[in-house]
């Protein structure tokens, strides 16, 4: 099987889910045999279809434009046994460049009109290759593919001009969880099923309902917390007038703006590979403009937290709320801090030391 794997998604430095998905994809039908190739659409010139129907009349099954689509991609699309359409979700449906390329494949078809059941359609020129479509979201909800799903199965579906070409579609809500530490063993699930989903394609040209499951399974059992700290990452951007691609190269974490999110933070952002085998717990107490106490509970490689007192923790930080903010996101050293006497640490403050470990992405908590 001659596989092309399309990735329309314009984010690249490990920041795209659709590439993460696609890889994974990719992977299984290597796995199972095929002969795949990928190509990132953003990096290729594909003009607009110009809507002149030359490729209908003066050049039938050529189009006028002499760019990558024309010289290359469409000429391996035609080829391909399977072609895979992986793109973002931008308005609910595929983006602008996956759209354009779509447009393109206009000269394999002839300008005629023939019925087809209840609708009428243009004939083919030339037989396309089977599609399966991958798209990823922010959003929680299954029901935010619903627009693209209905536009992908009326285009390529049964009773298209396709010839119900359609054989898949991989759906993953809430992708974002996927490169964050707290969810790695569920993103692992899900990304050894989407390896599955790329073998099923090869060997059976479609993905088994339980595979499907897999793939769009829960990754949290309230996503209001993941959606908290998404909103204080677009906070933290407004507030410093960055884009999240330049939040995402600083390497530290957004702003909590409660004692509440600080502690939904600290646990997505614990990474339980560089615990190993610690039992500890962390105590800290705020003052200043957010007031009270919280915990974080390491234990057999997983955290607990909850905003309470606890009795003999293993280490105690006191500091004024903004200041210990400050040290978490990088406004302010905390070896510097803690000289200063800003905020003050008692008991096992090797584990303060451990902090940058612990969790991901956040730096400088340590003296």
């Amino acid at each position: 099987m001659k596989v092309m794997a399309l990735n329309s998604s314009p984010r690249g430095d490990g920041q795209s889910k659709t590439a993460l998905m696609l890889k994974s994809l990719v992977e299984g039908m290597d796995e199972a045999g095929a002969e795949v190739t990928t190509v990132s659409l953003g990096k290729k010139t594909i003009k607009p279809c110009a809507g002149c129907f030359n490729c209908w009349t003066k050049t039938p099954g050529t189009c006028i434009h002499k760019d990558d689509m024309a010289r290359e991609l469409f000429p391996q699309w035609l080829e391909a046994d399977l072609a895979v359409y992986a793109s973002p979700l931008y308005h609910y449906t595929v983006n602008s460049v996956m759209k354009a390329f779509i447009e393109r494949t206009l000269p394999a078809l002839e300008p005629f009109f023939i019925p087809n059941g209840n609708r009428t359609v243009h004939p083919l020129r030339r037989r396309p290759p089977k599609v399966a479509l991958l798209s990823v979201a922010g959003f929680p909800e299954e029901s935010v593919f619903e627009q693209l799903s209905s536009w992908v199965n009326f285009i390529f579906g049964r009773n298209s001009v396709h010839e119900n070409s359609l054989v898949a579609e991989i759906y993953r809500p809430m992708s974002e969880a996927l490169a964050i530490p707290y969810f790695q063993e569920k993103a692992a699930e899900v990304l050894d099923a989407t390896r599955q989903a790329g073998r099923e394609l090869v060997t059976d040209l479609k993905v088994s309902a339980e595979t499907t499951a897999r793939i769009r399974q829960p990754m949290v059992d309230d996503p209001a917390a993941l959606l908290e700290i998404g909103n204080l990452m677009w906070q933290t951007c407004i507030a410093e007038g960055i884009t999240p691609r330049e939040f995402g190269k600083r390497g530290a974490p957004p702003r909590p703006n409660s004692i509440s999110s600080y502690l939904e933070l600290m646990k997505m952002g614990f990474n339980p590979g560089s615990a190993g085998g610690l039992e500890a717990t962390l105590q800290f107490n705020f003052r200043g403009e957010k007031q009270g106490s919280c915990f974080l509970s390491i234990s057999d490689g997983s955290i607990t937290a909850g905003q309470a007192t606890v009795d003999r923790p293993d280490l105690t930080v006191n500091a004024p709320f903004e200041v210990w903010m400050d040290i978490l996101t990088g406004k302010a050293d905390g070896q510097q801090m803690f000289l200063e006497q800003k905020y003050t640490a008692e008991g096992d403050l090797a584990l303060l030391m451990r902090m940058d470990q612990l969790f991901g992405r956040n730096r400088r908590l340590a003296t």
